[in-house]
């Protein structure tokens, strides 16, 4: 296929060109993996400045989206590859073949580093995603950083490079400029532009920006980073968030509210616990969706508010196709079973053909769970309205997992989005947390955003 580049992807190739350090911040359907390999085939081929270059991405996206799209472009006609994704075996055969770009999934770049008996000789790194580079914790940022001073040219690309905060960023810009802009020290980068938020005593659980320091940050950043938004540049349907909001019984918000309160709450002869805060608030989750886990791991169902609901947005849909996103794994079960109950056809997208069978409108209701089906799949030609069961804390996912139909490609001139949210509990916190991290993700795209005439 002929690659005729809008102006703004001629542009973002040009920058990575030019820059041997890249934060390129694209939103989702805007072409990221396109716009990077015309930049990487020009480098190779066209300047010999590099000969080997490794790509690191989330597992599908490499062993899929990069090779498609290679294979996929005229202009790219050349550019070889190889896909380091599977058994120890299948992965170093890969990386013993001949090629111009390796392919890799994240949770392999340490055992490619330590452990895979190769020389780490690649000039180039591309990190598709680099916020799953965000903890300096992970053994995959320690192995990484162990090379980065042997990495000539570094490209990071995400869409959504800070979605818990500002905090992320150190992590990210620490991989790619080794410390220049936000220091080499996380404790650093927290004094420098933090103070402690919600704290208990000398234990401090959060810190907050500065006043100011937001301004600093983009500032820093401003001159090795680019961001793009597609509803700037491309023609994009419109899409509509709807709230659906469930109410308990009294008997049923009983049970939540002692259980929030007490820690412990009996259903029968069972008991549903929390020993910590992270297992308090996973369990308010699972209790807003309509059951929880207890110690043992049976499910014990509380309410079927959010099934009732789902159902009558699926009716509302009028046969049109509809994408479900749950999270728990008994939120899948319960889904299903309401599903088979009412004779509605429906299929989990975890196979390449229930994501042909769903493109093909041939699914009219499918359901994915966001953090395996949130990067590099296109879902668009299926349908046009999602349904969140579940909510999730994270703004990646969140993201990510509405932009598989809120995108360029998309056939209907609107794409709904409907969250189902549990009155009085813990989903509305969600809700909240959610557009607040969204407006400080907002505030650092538009400080380092392209201006260009398209």
């Amino acid at each position: 296929m002929q690659y005729k580049p809008h102006n703004y992807q001629a542009y973002a190739t040009q920058f990575i060109v030019d820059n041997p350090i890249a934060a390129v911040f694209l939103d989702m359907g805007l072409g990221k993996t396109v716009i990077t390999l015309t930049a990487i085939y020009e480098l190779l081929f066209d300047r010999f400045e590099i000969s080997k270059v490794l790509v690191i991405a989330p597992l599908r996206v490499a062993r899929d989206t990069w090779a498609a799209e290679i294979k996929k472009w005229d202009h790219l006609k050349g550019l070889t590859y190889a896909v380091a994704i599977g058994t120890e075996a299948e992965r170093k055969e890969a990386l013993n073949k001949k090629a111009s770009v390796y392919l890799i999934n994240r949770e392999n770049v340490q055992w490619l580093i330590e452990e895979s008996g190769t020389a780490f000789d690649y000039d180039m790194v591309v990190i598709d995603e680099l916020s799953s580079f965000k903890s300096y914790q992970t053994k995959r940022f320690r192995s990484l950083m162990k090379v980065r001073p042997h990495i000539k040219r570094i490209v990071g690309l995400t869409g959504t490079p800070s979605s818990n905060g500002l905090m992320d960023l150190w992590a990210e810009f620490r991989l790619l400029d080794m410390g220049k802009r936000l220091g080499k020290f996380i404790t650093h980068y927290r004094n420098n532009y933090f103070q402690p938020d919600k704290r208990n005593g000398q234990v401090i659980f959060s810190y907050k920006p500065l006043p100011g320091s937001e301004e600093s940050i983009h500032k820093q950043i401003a001159d090795i980073t680019i961001s793009m938004r597609a509803k700037d540049f491309l023609n994009m349907p419109d899409c509509v968030m709807n709230e659906v909001s469930v109410t308990l019984s009294e008997k049923e918000k009983k049970v939540y509210e002692t259980f929030k309160r007490e820690l412990v709450v009996s259903l029968g002869n069972e008991e549903i616990d929390a020993s910590t805060a992270a297992v308090l608030s996973n369990k308010l989750c699972q209790m807003a969706n309509g059951a929880a886990y207890n110690e043992s791991k049976k499910v014990l169902v509380i309410h079927d508010k959010k099934l009732d609901a789902l159902e009558d947005l699926i009716e509302a849909a009028n046969g049109k196709p509809v994408l479900i996103a749950y999270w728990f794994k008994h939120d899948l079960e319960r889904i299903k079973e309401r599903l088979s109950a009412k004779h509605i056809p429906f299929s989990l997208l975890d196979s390449s053909d229930s994501i042909i069978r769903w493109n093909r409108g041939e699914l009219p209701v499918a359901l994915i769970h966001p953090a395996s089906a949130g990067h590099g799949l296109n879902l668009q030609s299926g349908g046009s309205t999602l349904i969140w069961f579940g909510l999730t804390w994270s703004l990646e996912l969140y993201q990510q997992t509405n932009a598989r139909l809120w995108r360029q490609g998309q056939k209907d001139k609107t794409v709904v989005i409907h969250h189902i949210i549990t009155k009085g509990t813990i989903d509305e916190n969600i809700m909240k947390a959610l557009n607040r991290k969204e407006k400080i993700q907002t505030a650092l795209i538009d400080a380092v955003k392209a201006t260009l005439e398209v």
